[in-house]
């Protein structure tokens, strides 16, 4: 047994109004500079819908995760190194602009300096990547509210998998909020595919970063992420993806998104797990199997001989008491109301959800039923108007017990809490049919419904002594490089720990049009930006001969009274 502990997030998806003041918080703090204005590391999407960018769930498009061989091993779907190595120059399993979107802003001068006349002035959107007028057809959730009809949800690559009946059920409009970030996994595919090991997962809390110094743009992580949450930065050459806010996490703050999530739907903690058995639970053969085989893996922190191995290990004891108290193991492993994303593709996410306990259906209230009354509770599951077997497809491989057991659950807290609420007497037996007790429906309800910040997010601070290796590691913080947030505190704007100076000094969301093209039509060349002395080809846009491009030529070859060399 190999202990190792793992900052997770569970969001409850029944307290998501899709308001998306997690997006944008997390798009000034992280994104908001040039080459980036495409890039949401945290983004809501309305489903059902194709989501961001379009499709990316169809894993036989675009080959992200991992793929169970005859042997029993994993490797990644978009092919071993032996493939790699012969496409290395060529990858076309990419999204393109389209599937993402073209990123556009306004002509707001010509709005505000227009001379007076008879029509009125419009200020009409320009294309952030070519400073054209643009038609505006896609966004990063375009599926808002179905706001794009049935033509639009039909592209849904989980719809697709669920029968006719869901689809006839679908008529009668369903649908539900689910906020994405990287998911941080156990077993990251994206780290696999990068030929420059650029990709790496923090030892001490298993947050996934990427290396700018040694990431070299090869856009592999992209197609090997089955989650698509790994951009490429067009203006730098790099990739860039969530950070889960580490510097926030090291002195025991919460990640942006969640701070200022409106519906405090998120919850944020620590988990230990045994790294031993990551590759056999992630290689298991029935896919119905991977969301029971991630939860073997993690370890009881209330466990004294689990206690004993994380003190060998090496994690401190405020963590372990941190693991104790966590809300992940108890939404996880204690009340088994959280469910992971597409464990098919077998990267063991830890970002989980709640799903959704929707409406019930007209047809059982058309009866004349109560659906939250004891006696009609288990069987008004299944006339939910979000179909189990659509939820089934998003959070256990098409398996629908585990989601019934979960939504189970959270009906028979509603009816069991609703009683009290009334006035009238406990009811024992509607605990007790889900294999609770009453005292743990209160302490559920307690954390689903009134938790305070503190029992919400529960994250230990990083130890001084190990400020030399945090330090290192922060110099290496995918987004800490000159001209981007620096929220590491390496790069020239990056002052404070939280962010408050990240980005340019005049950010993207805040320049006009004109301002945009004037500076993305400049005759210098693009900076590379990690390390002026040394220049990446991939970066470099061809303009001028930038700083390292051809080695210092020495003394003795110097021109001499302005000859030529």
């Amino acid at each position: 047994m190999r202990v190792m502990a793992q900052m997770a997030m569970v969001m409850n998806l029944d307290k998501c109004i899709g308001c998306h003041t997690c997006s944008v918080t997390c798009k000034q703090a992280w994104t908001n500079r040039s080459g980036v204005e495409y890039v949401w590391f945290n983004n809501v999407e309305t489903r059902p819908g194709q989501g961001y960018p379009r499709t990316y769930e169809n894993q036989e498009r675009w080959q992200g995760g991992w793929v169970r061989t005859r042997s029993g091993k994993l490797k990644p779907r978009s092919g071993g190194r032996v493939k790699k190595m012969f496409s290395i120059f060529a990858n076309p399993k990419l999204p393109s602009m389209q599937d993402y979107y073209e990123p556009w802003t306004y002509d707001y001068e010509h709005l505000i300096n227009a001379p007076a006349g008879e029509d009125t002035p419009v200020a009409r959107p320009k294309s952030l990547l070519t400073g054209q007028d643009t038609k505006i057809t896609w966004s990063a959730n375009w599926d808002d509210s179905l706001a794009g009809g049935n033509e639009i949800a039909a592209g849904d690559p989980v719809l697709a998998k669920v029968s006719g009946q869901v689809k006839q059920e679908f008529e009668k409009t369903f649908m539900f909020f689910l906020p994405r970030i990287c998911e941080h996994c156990l077993n990251p595919s994206c780290a696999a595919s990068c030929p420059s090991g650029a990709i790496y997962k923090r030892a001490e809390d298993g947050i996934v970063l990427v290396d700018q110094d040694r990431c070299r743009g090869w856009r592999m992580c992209v197609t090997g992420c089955p989650y698509k949450k790994v951009y490429f930065n067009h203006r730098t050459g790099k990739a860039e993806k969530c950070t889960f806010c580490f510097p926030r996490i090291e002195i025991g703050q919460p990640t942006i998104c969640s701070e200022t999530c409106v519906g405090r739907l998120r919850y944020l903690g620590l988990m230990l797990y045994d790294a031993d058995r990551v590759a056999e639970a992630a290689a298991i053969a029935d896919e119905h199997d991977l969301y029971d085989a991630q939860r073997s893996v993690f370890l009881d922190p209330h466990d004294p001989a689990v206690v004993a191995a994380a003190r060998e290990a090496g994690i401190p004891d405020d963590w372990i008491d941190a693991a104790q108290r966590s809300p992940i193991w108890d939404l996880i492993m204690r009340y088994e109301v959280a469910l992971p994303l597409h464990p098919e593709y077998r990267t063991m996410p830890m970002v989980w959800y709640i799903p959704p306990l929707s409406p019930v259906a007209d047809a059982l209230r058309e009866t004349g039923h109560d659906a939250e009354e004891a006696g009609n509770l288990f069987g008004a599951i299944d006339a939910l108007r979000i179909p189990v077997e659509y939820l089934a497809e998003l959070f256990t491989a098409g398996d629908p017990e585990p989601v019934r057991g979960v939504l189970n659950r959270l009906a028979a807290m509603r009816s069991y809490q609703r009683r009290i609420n009334l006035g009238e007497e406990r009811d024992e037996s509607i605990a007790a049919a889900v294999g609770m007790t009453g005292a743990e429906m209160d302490e559920m309800y307690r954390l689903l419904a009134i938790a305070k910040y503190e029992q919400r997010y529960v994250i230990p601070a990083a130890h001084a002594e190990d400020a030399h290796r945090l330090e290192k590691i922060a110099t290496e913080c995918s987004l800490d490089y000159e001209g981007g947030p620096g929220m590491g505190g390496g790069g020239p704007y990056g002052q404070g720990p939280f962010g408050e100076s990240s980005g340019t000094p005049v950010p993207v969301q805040v320049e006009t049009f004109h301002m945009l093209r004037d500076r993305q039509t400049a005759e210098g060349f693009t900076d590379p930006g990690d390390e002026p002395r040394r220049v990446n080809l991939l970066n470099w846009d061809g303009k001028g001969s930038p700083k390292g491009l051809f080695p210092p030529r020495s003394r003795e070859s110097a021109p001499v009274d302005g000859g030529n060399p």
